[in-house]
């Protein structure tokens, strides 16, 4: 048995190192959800200027932002945030919610995102087992996270995510790693044609566009990790999830009906079901169509 193999096997170390090293993936989440729609918005004014090949003087002069640049500053008053007042979850109970220097509030959503992303990665290891399949299945249910609030945000999937998920799920499981390779491969063909296929139709005769790219994008993903066997559960659920909270937007919060509601997180709940009781959800499923 390797070092490895022995440390999957030990819970009291693993499932805490679980914990610590999920907080952590949680705050680059954070910085993830924040900055990567203004990158794409800074990269597409930037591709905007060149096509219209303006001048330097009339470009709209930009701070650069990457993922690790500039430093995180409180949004009121610019203090550097410093590295103690950075640990998940912890600095924001220590700091009562509010920056050091101005005590502006701190939103919730941080320390939120932090212990939801601890959590769910638990969960995961524990209904996957302590596996190296689980622990690559991380990094899907870590790009679920940040997929979700973006959407949420800003209605956008970011290609930079979605795409590299698709071809991640592909080459693991070229090894086996969750499924086998014939069943990721039609899986991301049919995720991204079924949702494709609805697009075109609903605008072929409502002239509207009912959903964005991502979504295709999105699915296909999910078929490339699951395989196409689970799809149509993945469909049925996202559709059931969107359609009660989209309902419940409408009713208990005056939500307008011709405002868009993202479908990407109805989505990713559903994909995140179909990892965690796939088997089970696959029996159902075909106990239903008596397969």
């Amino acid at each position: 048995m390797s070092q490895f193999e022995a440390f999957l096997n030990i819970p009291w170390l693993f499932y805490p190192a679980t914990i610590l090293f999920s907080l952590c993936i949680g705050s680059f989440l954070n910085v993830v959800i924040l900055r990567l729609p203004r990158m794409m918005e800074q990269d597409w004014r930037c591709q905007c200027e060149e096509f219209l090949e303006l001048p330097d003087k009339q470009r709209k002069p930009s701070q650069k932002i990457t993922l690790s640049s500039p430093n995180s500053t409180c949004p009121k008053c610019n203090h550097e945030i410093k590295p103690w007042e950075n640990i998940p979850v912890v600095s924001y109970l220590f700091l009562r919610g509010k920056c050091s220097a101005c005590k502006t509030p701190i939103s919730a959503r941080y320390p939120i995102i932090e212990a939801s992303t601890a959590i769910l990665s638990v969960f995961t290891v524990y209904l996957l087992g302590a596996t190296p399949e689980a622990l690559w299945a991380l990094l899907l249910v870590w790009a679920l996270i940040a997929l979700t609030v973006i959407d949420f945000d800003t209605q956008l999937l970011p290609d930079s995510i979605t795409l590299p998920l698709l071809w991640l799920g592909l080459i693991l499981n070229y090894f086996g790693m969750l499924t086998d390779f014939a069943s990721a491969f039609w899986g991301a063909v049919f995720g991204y044609l079924s949702l494709w296929s609805v697009y075109w139709l609903f605008k072929l005769v409502t002239g509207k566009e009912g959903m964005g790219h991502g979504d295709f994008k999105l699915l296909g993903a999910l078929g490339a990790w699951l395989g196409w066997q689970m799809l149509p559960a993945v469909i049925l659920l996202s559709s059931v999830v969107g359609a009660v909270i989209g309902l419940s937007l409408i009713a208990f919060k005056g939500h307008g009906r011709e405002v868009p509601i993202p479908f990407g997180p109805y989505l990713a709940i559903a994909g995140l079901l179909a990892l965690w009781f796939g088997p089970e959800i696959q029996a159902l499923w075909f106990g239903y169509l008596r397969v």
